[in-house]
């Protein structure tokens, strides 16, 4: 987001303090309640598309395997990018007649991006029927949906590919695979992806950008080993178990892979 008046962590090491304080407390949400790595890895998610640390631990939650964040934080992420030019949202209908519309203009599009869900999309993937918030609150889980779809569709860079709480939660897991929960004789949609164009040739990079982006990723991967010293240490006195351990570190290397390959050829 665009103004983070939150509390700032300027390194690894203040995050990892700051979720070891804070994972004990109420304000830790249930799932991440003493789990200071977890609580690590919602502020990085969060950090990732704009949100304070504490903002990114009461926006982001694990749903069914995978991170997600919840609707309202959604809208509130892309409302604040410079991408962003309006958002706007409607019920209309009643009954099985109820339908949510959202639309989302991006700077520089000619059109904004529509999405609908109905009661009819809601009954075909088996929802309309689920006890619950969709029992309780229908309209606004038909928004929700419709929501989360136009966001995704028109702010994907902004969202970083992260699906909303509440579309994940309507989601049934079998074997490794996320399908939504939808009656047996129910006809999956079809769909049809469009082959994306080969990405144009990057520029060559000349030698001094080369090695300073090499020696950049030297520097990240020590400090990456002295971190993961660090928490090994802290698992060893029960603070943090072996899966989140092993989750940070993956993390942790997956940033480096970011950067250049310390054996990239560097142009004469």
């Amino acid at each position: 987001m665009t103004e983070n008046r939150g509390l700032s962590l300027a390194t690894m090491g203040d995050a990892m303090a700051f979720a070891e304080m804070v994972a004990p407390t109420e304000f830790a949400p249930k799932d991440f309640r003493g789990k200071p790595a977890a609580c690590l890895l919602a502020i990085q998610h969060g950090s990732e598309i704009g949100l304070s640390p504490m903002q990114s631990l009461q926006s982001i939650a694990v749903v069914n395997g995978r991170p997600t964040i919840y609707g309202d934080a959604a809208l509130a992420v892309c409302l604040a990018s410079v991408v962003c030019e309006w958002v706007t949202e409607s019920v209309d209908g009643e009954g099985d007649r109820m339908m949510a519309t959202c639309s989302a203009q991006r700077r520089g599009y000619p059109a904004p991006i529509v999405s609908t869900f109905s009661v009819a999309d809601a009954k075909a993937a088996g929802l309309w029927a689920k006890g619950g918030p969709w029992s309780q609150y229908p309209k606004r889980m038909l928004a929700m949906r419709a929501r989360g779809f136009a966001l995704r569709n028109a702010f994907a860079d902004v969202l970083r590919g992260l699906v909303t709480a509440e579309e994940a939660q309507d989601y049934q897991v079998t074997g490794i695979e996320v399908v939504p929960s939808r009656p047996a004789t129910a006809p999956a949609p079809a769909v049809t992806v469009a082959a994306l164009p080969a990405p144009a040739p990057a520029a060559a990079e000349s030698k001094a950008a080369v090695a300073r982006r090499a020696i950049a990723k030297a520097t990240t991967i020590e400090r990456c080993d002295q971190l993961r010293d660090t928490v090994e240490a802290r698992r060893k006195e029960g603070l943090i178990n072996d899966l989140e351990l092993t989750e940070l570190v993956s993390l942790l290397h997956a940033k480096v892979e970011t950067l250049l390959p310390l054996d990239a050829e560097v142009p004469a």
